[in-house]
């Protein structure tokens, strides 16, 4: 593409119906962040969302658009008026990118999931396939640092396109509009001085790359070894495991479970479940470390027990599936967070800015990809 086009781009978002909130998943979240970021880039004359229906529709209201100032197109009109797509949330139909290509149009993927260990276990498992291979041209790929390791090369070989990583973008945009809808009485911060910690796992559990089983054993090798720090834990998005037998044959041989400590809940936003029944979180994850939710932890002040490497020296971080390691960071947040909270919350102003759609560095990253 020559640099004195004008870019008009999609990124596609799928719509399911009126009842979509912007909790359900962080690729909502990653299309809006995106689209903001092109609007930065001078050459862009027109930046929007694709829906994956044929005439535009007017999107739910709990994915809080309302005031982010974006444009939506069907199918019909996108192939009109766009010469870029971008795939994100919603994959086309074949024949729908064919002929956006055929007419000149560039056509792009952006894969957001570890893609490599979620078809791994659709087809060893019997689910549902995504058709993320398919006969579809793409001119490029597009992935995040967290994936380049596991995935770039499936990306790579199986849709022979080339494969670039790009910046990981986040704003607090979603997070402190859920935190003006909580009650007064609700206050969305660590608060310090507590004798004792409530502790969350928020893993989704519907995949291996991050579920709650390393940080539930971290958090009973820390009461082990100090049962005066716990208040309980609560462990989330666990209702679809928690009655799967060997689930509870581990769970049940475990104190924090025999002692009455531990509960089993479903699935909350992270501002209203932070704000009223935790102090600290327990993460972990398996290829898959650049995570919305470690944001939102991090922009409250709240310790955050993670294995991520893509968070420099914020939260405690442990090794890999170290459980014993996890337990010892555990404590150590416990017995240090209340001093050293004004120096996590200024690393992670750092983080923060580097995240941004703000970012020149990033502006510049996703603008090269258009004219490389």
């Amino acid at each position: 593409m020559q640099k004195n086009s004008q870019l008009r781009i999609g990124v596609t978002l799928h719509y399911r119906d009126d009842q979509q909130s912007i909790w359900e998943n962080g690729i909502f979240q990653n299309c809006f962040f995106l689209i903001q970021l092109l609007k930065k880039i001078p050459e862009v004359e027109f930046a929007c969302l694709l829906i994956d229906r044929e005439e535009s529709v007017r999107l739910p209201d709990a994915l809080w658009m309302d005031t982010l100032n974006l444009s939506v197109l069907g199918l019909n009109d996108g192939m009109e008026q766009l010469n870029i797509v971008i795939e994100m949330s919603a994959l086309l139909p074949d024949e729908w990118a064919h002929s956006f290509r055929n007419k000149g149009g560039r056509y792009y993927w952006m894969r957001v999931g570890n893609d490599y260990f979620l078809d791994v276990e659709r087809a060893i498992y019997n689910k549902s396939p995504a058709s993320l291979v398919s006969d579809k041209v793409y001119d490029a790929i597009w992935t995040l640092p967290e994936y380049e390791k596991s995935c770039k090369d499936y990306f790579e070989l199986a849709s022979r396109a080339p494969v670039f990583i790009v910046p990981h973008l986040w704003t607090p945009y979603f997070l402190e509009r859920g935190i003006s809808q909580l009650p007064e009485s609700q206050k969305y911060a660590y608060i310090p001085g507590k004798k004792h910690w409530r502790i969350a796992v928020m893993e989704p559990n519907m995949s291996m790359v991050k579920t709650s089983l390393t940080p539930i054993l971290a958090i009973e090798k820390a009461y082990r070894k100090n049962p005066f720090f716990l208040e309980y834990a609560r462990i989330c998005n666990a209702l679809i495991i928690n009655k799967h037998p060997d689930f509870i044959l581990f769970t049940q041989s475990l104190n924090i479970v025999r002692h009455g400590l531990t509960s089993f809940e479903g699935r909350f936003p992270t501002p209203w479940f932070m704000s009223s029944e935790a102090d600290a979180v327990v993460s972990h994850h398996w290829e898959n470390g650049q995570n919305y939710l470690y944001y939102e932890l991090l922009y409250g002040g709240y310790p955050l027990i993670h294995n991520s490497a893509f968070l420099g020296d914020c939260g405690y971080r442990y090794e890999g599936f170290d459980a014993h390691h996890a337990a010892k960071k555990l404590l150590e947040a416990y017995q240090t967070h209340d001093l050293s909270g004004a120096d996590r919350l200024f690393s992670w102003r750092k983080l923060e800015k580097n995240l941004s759609n703000d970012n020149e560095d990033n502006i510049t990253a996703y603008k090269n990809l258009f004219f490389s």
